[in-house]
Formats: structure tokens, sequence, C-alpha cells
């Protein structure tokens, strides 16, 4: 009975100007470079002038912005948001002081990215000490299949959740499509090691090396990876080979610490 009056009053109850402007983000969250007012309108069915004042009032809120050729975008507002809901700020909390030791001891920046509704999203980030080193920011969305990180949180859940983390993935901008049987291999192959070290499919010079981190349950749900850039200068840092247990450890030390949460 209950059940039924919920469903009645779901129906009952609507708010258009809410379920357009909800449309309008989602259509910008699909759109790596941003639409147009006459391109948000072809996609959704409606007018411009049925969109025009929602995609006016969000942009005086804050959630979309407009850059000069008129094309609107996500800002990173939602994102922030997302950032104060409680699994991914205890998520950054904790990892956070393990990464800045990490980022001491192998002298390079580290990044922490979790999948979130089809896309690899970066949720902490902590700089090297040293000059030089590669800084993403946070809210950036990464490759799935291309990346380490990604390749560590396809490579450690079950078969059917892998396939709806690639069938719902939204591709970046200059994202590798990795053929299906190349990518098995690859992601057979984190498994074995329990970690990935793969060179940057974007960058030249940088080889990831990424791990799992585990929830109390023994679920992958973050990846930690260090994007590594080495030294030609007489100023010697840590080789690959000596930050992989690094960044296993303190992977490991964050997922103990997600467990006595």
């Amino acid at each position: 009975m209950a059940e039924k009056s919920t469903a009645t009053a779901a129906s009952r109850y609507s708010a258009p100007a809410l379920e357009k402007g909800m449309a309008i983000l989602e259509v910008l969250s699909e759109s790596a470079e941003g639409c147009t007012m006459n391109e948000l309108s072809a996609r959704l069915g409606r007018s411009v002038s049925e969109i025009f004042r929602m995609v006016i009032v969000l942009e005086k809120l804050g959630y979309i912005a407009a850059d000069a050729s008129d094309r609107y975008c996500l800002t990173l507002r939602l994102f922030h948001l997302a950032h104060r809901h409680y699994p991914v700020r205890q998520l950054s909390e904790c990892a956070l002081p393990l990464m800045q030791e990490l980022a001491i001891q192998c002298q390079q920046s580290c990044h922490l990215s979790i999948y979130r509704q089809g896309r690899l999203v970066i949720i902490a980030q902590v700089d090297s000490p040293a000059r030089w080193s590669l800084s993403l920011k946070l809210g950036t969305q990464m490759g799935l299949g291309d990346t380490s990180s990604g390749q560590v949180l396809l490579a450690f859940c079950d078969e059917a959740e892998r396939v709806r983390m690639l069938q719902t993935h939204v591709p970046t901008d200059g994202e590798v499509i990795v053929p299906e049987t190349q990518l098995r291999r690859q992601l057979a192959k984190v498994r074995k090691d329990g970690y990935s070290v793969m060179k940057s499919r974007q960058i030249q010079g940088v080889t990831n090396i990424a791990a799992p981190v585990r929830d109390q349950y023994g679920q992958v749900v973050a990846a930690v990876n260090v994007p590594h850039i080495a030294r030609i200068d007489a100023l010697q840092t840590p080789a690959i080979e000596d930050i992989r247990p690094m960044l296993l450890q303190v992977a490991g030390r964050i997922s103990h610490r997600l467990g006595q949460q």
C-alpha cells in the first residue's frame, strides 16, 4: 500500500523547470567541447526560447560557463558538491597524509582517482617536493582503458562490473580506445602483478605506476598513481623499480585506514 501511495505521489508532483535544468546539465556532462544554445536546443528536443532562461540561471549560479564562442560547459561546481559527499571526502581525507609521505619518498607527484558515472575523476592530488613534477587538477577526467589508474580499477572488479564500466564510460578528449583483446591481456597482467606500470599515452616521457585502494569489504574503490618523470641531470631520484614498493605500501596503508572507518 505504501509503495502504491509513493508511486502515486511521484506521478502527481513534478517540477518541469528542475527537470529541464537537470537535462541541460546531463547533456553538457556528455559533451567534452561544450554546446552552443542551438546545439543544446537540438539535443534536448526543445526550442531555444524554452531553455534560454534556464541556461542563464545555471550560468548565474556557477554550474555552467560560456567561452568566447558562446559554447557552454560545466564548471567544477558539481564536482565540488560531490567532493563534499561523505564517502568521497572520507576517501580523500584518509589518503592525503599518506600520499604526502609518498610524494616526499619518491620525489614525484601522485594523485588518487575514482570511477563515477562513466568517468575516471581525480579526487586528490599531491605535488612533488622537487622542482619538476606533473600535476593534475582536482576534478580532471581521465581515460579509462588507456591509463594506468583506469586499468587498475578495471582489472580488480568482476566481469559484469567491468563490462558496465566500459559501456557507460564517457571518453575524454584524445582518449585512445584500446582493442578488447589487448585490453583483456593488459588487465590480466595487472591482476597478476597487483599494480600497473605503463608509459603515458597522453604525455611523452611519463611512466605511470598505479596501485589499487580497497575498502573495508576488499572492493577496489580507487587507484593511487605516481606519474614518474625521470631526471637526466646530475640529481638522482628514485627509479620506477624503487617507487613500486613505496606505492604498494601506501596503497595498502590507505586501504587499512578505510577498513577502520
